[in-house]
């Protein structure tokens, strides 16, 4: 960064605007990811420099950033080459609970509000702890979240562990934890064998098909289809590691298994 704290940033990722906006701090921002929704406002506020995996290298450079902030290895060939721009970049990669508030802890220290964040992140914390408290008198629900439909994805780290935090158990834990898509691919005799209860389905942009899943060869025997519990989450809620999925992505789970 050539000052502290940073005076023009660009979000590469849509958790990060929402962050800098609950901080108090989105006067900050310059440019945005084109996936960036939350708020509302942020469409008409701040222009948009980047998809996911591409961006636009000169629309940045002409926006004389300070500071940069990415998200994660699918990014890295972006990152390289602001790098090799001189432009200053932190690109986070939190993939569970703990990392996401880690983040906005950190992200309010490189702004130079670390009070704020702690604050903002203290209170996602009390709420999640509350909400757990409350679904722990009941037996979890098993629950296969798919991230993908071709081929069939789980869920990852931070939609697992608020799951748990919503009285749910994710079937597949361990995938969870791992970060690449590539590494969660299951079949669809693992979610039969799985024989979840629920079944929460999020595809990365693309609209859930619900009968699609339904008539899955052997899903008919699954608990969750067999009882009509099929769940669409957007996946502007629950597929963005920052606020939406600590609130309203974490009501849409808790809502569905209740």
């Amino acid at each position: 960064m050539r000052r502290f704290p940073p005076e023009r940033i660009v979000c590469l990722t849509e958790e990060t605007v929402e962050t800098l906006y609950l901080l108090g701090e989105e006067d900050r921002i310059v440019g945005v990811s084109g996936y960036a929704v939350r708020p509302a406002r942020v469409r008409k506020e701040k222009p948009r420099v980047s998809a996911f995996t591409s961006a636009d290298i000169p629309k940045i450079l002409a926006l004389a950033p300070d500071l940069v902030l990415a998200f994660s290895d699918l990014q890295a060939d972006i990152v390289a080459d602001l790098a090799r721009a001189g432009v200053a970049v932190h690109l986070f990669n939190q993939r569970d609970l703990a990392g996401c508030l880690a983040m906005v802890r950190t992200l309010g220290a490189l702004v130079g509000v670390p009070e704020r964040a702690e604050t903002l992140a203290a209170g996602f914390e009390t709420r999640l702890a509350e909400a757990a408290r409350t679904a722990q008198d009941r037996p979890p629900l098993r629950v296969y979240f798919e991230e993908w439909d071709a081929p069939m994805i789980s869920g990852i780290g931070w939609v697992s562990d608020l799951i748990a935090q919503a009285g749910g158990q994710d079937v597949f834990p361990d995938l969870s934890r791992q970060a690449a898509a590539k590494d969660r691919i299951v079949t669809p005799e693992q979610v039969v064998a799985a024989a979840p209860e629920v079944i929460l389905a999020s595809w990365c942009g693309k609209r859930v098909n619900i009968d699609r899943i339904r008539a899955r060869p052997g899903f008919s025997g699954i608990p969750a289809v067999r009882d009509g519990r099929i769940h669409e989450i957007k996946s502007p809620l629950i597929l963005q590691p920052g606020p939406a999925a600590l609130t309203d992505g974490f009501d849409a789970i808790r809502a569905c298994l209740g």
